[in-house]
């Protein structure tokens, strides 16, 4: 009944508004999960959570950032680890001791599924682990990565610093459709391996913005007393709910399997305080509760780049072992010693026809080494600092989140 209604609603928005263009597709498919992959993806989206908190304390700028994408990189150390330092990896994906097959069963799951969910929405992950010449990875784990993760495995010479590097950007330009075309700058020939995994999406709102609508608008950019931006607008149905922190609207790409949902924060507070909500309530039970709404939407046309290192946040979050002299990552390679580092880099675009965005998560391993009466239109106009998630609807997991704050 509920999918009858919005496609009235939406066809009514069609008639009396024929700038914004529809988009007809096959209607989406939830994603198929057990109740026991139901809730690796729960835990998965307290790790999402944690990180964007993590994140958005330290950035000082705008970022975007792929929980999904860490959660794949984080899964293939988790594959060579042991003892302590694998069980402080499962705490901190938000997995219990011991459950390193439950995190290899949840990033099969999100790798066979995810990319067929919209003709519309193009979506690629892909893994890599890039091995110093001559040092051998150890059987069983070339076999799970593989098995779990399809993961490629090769080798280079190191030694040849620029020349490995220029393989490995090739590698990161080609599996992100040239977003994020260079990682490194050299090789490191202390490194025993590089692990990789790159993310890329792209799909086209479900209701389009008009481009002749967009204006320049006011954006309250911190620290400023205002910054001209380009501000996509329209008028329809959205799903929508508010907290007593900020309001929310979700913005359906495709045939809807994906989504965008922008938290807008209300009066005082800021994006921290709406990140941050999601790390004692329900992201299903808020996701759920949203209901469809006649919205007056602006939103600026933007793109964001950014990297970060990771050693401190994930230190913070729960695995120091992994950095330290101190970890087991035996199950990996006999040559195996501990993390030099981890980080991220991402980018989004987001404009009237839809949004593009990719992320390459990266690790260095050192060698040993409801209908009634139609109520007000909503006012949302996202001209203040606001946050960002790019979910898949059925299942909520987390994709890509971020803040944009005009900076």
């Amino acid at each position: 009944m509920r999918t009858t209604i919005i496609a009235a609603a939406v066809l009514l928005i069609a008639a009396c508004d024929p700038s914004l263009e529809i988009i007809e597709t096959k209607p989406a498919k939830p994603l198929d999960l057990s109740t026991k992959q139901a809730g690796y993806v729960a835990r998965g989206n307290d790790f999402a959570f944690s990180f964007l908190d993590e994140v958005g304390s330290v950035s000082e700028k705008d970022f975007v950032i792929s929980p999904l994408s860490m959660q794949f990189l984080l899964g293939m150390i988790l594959d060579g680890a042991n003892g302590d330092t694998a069980a402080e990896i499962c705490a901190t994906l938000g997995y219990g001791a011991g459950e390193t097959d439950e995190v290899d069963a949840f990033c099969r799951s999100m790798l066979n599924q995810l990319p067929k969910l919209d003709a519309m929405t193009k979506l690629t992950l892909a893994n890599a682990i890039i091995v110093d010449k001559g040092y051998p990875l150890v059987d069983k784990y070339i076999a799970q990565v593989k098995k779990y993760y399809d993961a490629e495995v090769s080798n280079l010479d190191f030694a040849d610093t620029e020349g490995s590097a220029a393989k490995i950007n090739k590698w990161c330009s080609d599996h992100t459709e040239g977003l994020i075309p260079k990682i490194l700058d050299n090789t490191d020939p202390d490194m025993l391996a590089y692990l990789l995994n790159a993310l890329y999406f792209k799909s086209q709102w479900s209701t389009k913005f008009d481009v002749k609508a967009t204006v320049e608008e006011k954006f309250a950019a911190p620290g400023t007393e205002g910054v001209k931006t380009l501000m996509m607008k329209q008028h329809g149905k959205f799903e929508y709910t508010e907290t007593e922190w900020f309001q929310a609207v979700r913005l359906p790409y495709g045939n809807k399997a994906y989504s965008m949902t922008v938290l807008l924060p209300k009066g005082e507070y800021g994006p921290e305080q709406a990140a941050r909500y999601f790390r004692k309530n329900s992201w299903d039970n808020f996701r759920w509760s949203m209901f469809d709404c006649s919205v007056d939407l602006w939103l600026p046309r933007f793109e964001t780049r950014f990297g970060i290192g990771l050693n401190d946040i994930l230190s913070g979050m729960g695995m120091p072992l992994s950095f330290s002299p101190k970890a087991d990552f035996l199950g990996m390679s006999p040559y195996a010693m501990y993390l030099s580092f981890v980080r991220q880099d991402a980018v989004i675009k987001v404009d009237e026809e839809g949004s593009e965005a990719a992320a390459v998560s990266s690790a260095g391993m050192y060698k040993t080494t409801a209908i009634g009466e139609e109520a007000p239109p909503v006012i949302f106009h996202a001209t203040r600092p606001f946050v960002y998630l790019i979910s898949e609807n059925s299942s909520g997991v987390v994709l890509f989140a971020g803040r944009y704050s005009g900076k």
